[in-house]
């Protein structure tokens, strides 16, 4: 299955019609809709359900879903044009964090998120928001203090934005070679975890809640989920 990177190059279709080739295996490129559905799924199958309006968003390289959901219904859902990988390019941050450049760099994403998110989304009284993918995972991690990643202490974890935003301080005052050396974070995230921190901000101040559930279940775990159900007929029990 292939995601935004793929969906989004000019090339996509002709890079997985060369991958179909060398591996005789169908590659899928996915709709952000179908995306953000499969996300739901992985988280839901993770965490178990949970009651009221949950708004569930995952932070990726090319692109963040949002959906809103209620029970087993999606309320509304939407794909955007906003990953980690082009605002770490817009706003490059090789050394410590030029606090002038991140209030633009988070300004953007607030305007993003104003004008693009559904209204049902802007609108929606949450009652739970949850966060997947390698930036909340790894702020979650830093929060705990963990010197090795532990995925059954960050599956579930609550990250308060009091604690996102010592976190940020911390990050900021950081260069990108000084945040490579941090525990449970991975060298290749030092440049984007900044801009990653920046959406977790925005979508805090968009949503008007001030804490996240973390979920370790997300995207991969919604298409096994749905794989397994196409081949057996039936839904996978939840994780324990």
């Amino acid at each position: 299955m292939a995601t935004s990177a793929v969906r989004e190059a000019s090339n996509g279709r002709v890079f997985a019609a060369a991958v179909e080739r060398a591996t005789s295996r169908r590659v899928d490129v996915v709709t952000g809709e179908v995306e953000a559905r499969l996300t739901l799924r992985g988280v839901r199958h993770g965490l178990g359900p949970l009651a009221g309006l949950v708004l569930t968003f995952d932070i990726g390289g090319g692109s963040t879903e949002y959906v809103l959901s209620e029970d087993e219904a999606i309320r509304s859902m939407v794909s955007l044009r906003l990953g980690v990988v082009p605002l770490a390019e817009r706003f490059p941050f090789p050394g410590v964090v030029d606090p002038e450049v991140y209030r633009e760099l988070l300004d953007e994403v607030r305007r993003r998120l104003a004008g693009e998110l559904p209204e049902a989304v802007r609108t929606a009284r949450v009652t739970h928001l949850v966060g997947t993918a390698g930036t909340v995972t790894a702020l979650a991690a830093l929060d705990l203090g963990l010197v090795r990643y532990d995925p059954d202490r960050v599956h579930g974890y609550v990250l308060r934005r009091a604690a996102v935003e010592r976190l940020l301080v911390r990050l900021c005052g950081l260069t990108v070679e000084e945040r490579a050396t941090l525990p449970c974070l991975e060298p290749g995230r030092a440049d984007l975890i900044v801009p990653g921190t920046a959406i977790v901000m925005a979508t805090f101040d968009q949503i008007g809640i001030d804490e996240l559930r973390v979920s370790e279940f997300g995207l991969r775990e919604g298409v096994l989920a749905d794989a397994i159900e196409a081949y057996h007929g039936s839904r996978p029990s939840t994780a324990p």
